[in-house]
């Protein structure tokens, strides 16, 4: 029989996993808004598919549901600034997206214009598990950006690679 762990034990093994950091935004009918993510990932190539974790708590929970799209904008180490801003350092989404330059992809999301990579997508289905919202993205389009180091998030700090290591036996 499995043993329950805790919600700390879960969230301090979480914080040993390294993930790339994301800005995930979205604009239409219920309005503009965004938030910074580790949570993304591919499911399927065929579609072009991936899902994005949002707390369902979140004040924008509502907004990206009832708007049916988001773009996920894949960070440089040069955005660390920016991701906290969309992490909930800065409550003004105006001041939020002041703080950089944006295109609009032809869903209408707002793209990171110097972002490694943009997903522009439209929500397909939408996931409640425990806390989070998993929303389903079906890839429109993609607009490959700038190079640049990729920014990371582990032991709940930012951080960039610091190069290859190898690989093989």
């Amino acid at each position: 029989m499995a043993t329950q762990i805790s919600k700390a034990d879960f969230r301090d093994a979480m914080a040993r996993v390294c993930a790339p950091v994301n800005i995930v935004t979205t604009d239409g009918p219920a309005g503009r808004g965004g938030f910074t993510a580790t949570a993304m990932c591919s499911v399927s190539d065929e579609p072009p598919t991936l899902l994005v974790c949002m707390n369902g708590r979140s004040t924008q929970a509502a907004m990206f549901l009832a708007n049916r799209r988001f773009c996920v904008n894949v960070l440089t180490h040069d955005h660390m600034h920016l991701a906290g801003k969309f992490a909930g350092a800065t409550r003004d989404m105006e001041a939020r997206y002041s703080a950089a330059r944006w295109q609009t992809l032809a869903s209408g999301t707002p793209a990171l214009s110097d972002a490694i990579v943009n997903f522009d997508c439209e929500i397909e289905e939408v996931h409640i598990v425990g806390t989070h919202n998993v929303m389903i993205g079906r890839v429109i389009d993609v607009r490959h950006g700038s190079g640049g180091s990729a920014l990371l998030y582990v032991d709940r700090n930012y951080t960039q690679p610091t190069g290859l290591g190898s690989f093989g036996g």
